[in-house]
C-alpha cells in the first residue's frame, strides 16, 4: 500500500465513528470545493499540486477533512462522490472556457448528459419568455442538440438558441455560484 493511500485511510478512520474502511467511506459527503489555480494546495494523503480542493464532511461525527483532491475521492468507491467530483470538475471547466471567450459548443468537450441534468436539477434553467415560461423546455431543448450525433444538422437559430442558452442562462448562474471559489493566479 502507498504511503499516500496510508495516510487517507488513516486520516478518514481518525475522523469517522467505524474503524472499518468499508463502513467510513459511507459515513462522508462532499461539503464544498475550490479551485487552486496555482496549484500550490497539498492533499490530506501529502500529495502536492492540487487543482480541486474538496471538502468532504462526517454525517455521523461532523468532523471534516480540507483539503483533499478528487483522486482520493476516487479511493472512497462511491460513484456518487465520483459523479459529484466529474460533474463539479467540468463546471469549472466550462466557466473558465466561457471567460476565455472560447467557442463553446455543446459536445463532449465542455459538456454531459449528467452535467445537464444536474444544471436543470439546480434549476439553473430558469422560466423565460424564450422557453414559454418553463426551464425544463430550455433543459429538454439542450439535451436534445447534446445528443445529437451529426453537430452538423443543428440550425443557425438553433445555434443561436444555444449560444443564449450558454451566455444568459449558465454563465451567470456558474459566476455565481463558482467565482468566489477559484484561488486566482498570482
Amino acid at each position: 500500500m502507498s504511503s499516500y493511500r496510508e495516510k487517507l485511510l488513516k486520516a478518514v478512520i481518525e475522523k469517522s465513528e467505524s474503524k472499518k474502511w468499508e463502513i467510513a467511506v459511507l459515513e462522508w459527503i462532499i461539503a464544498d470545493v475550490e479551485e487552486d489555480e496555482n496549484l500550490e494546495s497539498s492533499c490530506v494523503c501529502g500529495k502536492e499540486h492540487l487543482r480541486y480542493l474538496y471538502t468532504i464532511q462526517n454525517d455521523k461525527t461532523g468532523e471534516y477533512l480540507f483539503p483533499i483532491g478528487s483522486q482520493c475521492i476516487k479511493k472512497f468507491g462511491r460513484s456518487d462522490l465520483d459523479e459529484y467530483t466529474t460533474i463539479t470538475e467540468s463546471m469549472f471547466k466550462l466557466l473558465h472556457a466561457i471567460r476565455n471567450n472560447e467557442f463553446i459548443e455543446l459536445t463532449a468537450d465542455y459538456f454531459s448528459r449528467k452535467l445537464l441534468l444536474d444544471l436543470h436539477n439546480k434549476d439553473v434553467f430558469t422560466p423565460n419568455r424564450y422557453n414559454n415560461y418553463n426551464g425544463y423546455n430550455d433543459y429538454q431543448f439542450m439535451l436534445k442538440m447534446f445528443n445529437k450525433r451529426d453537430k452538423t444538422l443543428i440550425s443557425n437559430n438553433q445555434k443561436r438558441k444555444i449560444r443564449g442558452i450558454i451566455a444568459y442562462t449558465i454563465r451567470p448562474w456558474l459566476e455565481d455560484k463558482l467565482s468566489n471559489k477559484i484561488r486566482k493566479k498570482v
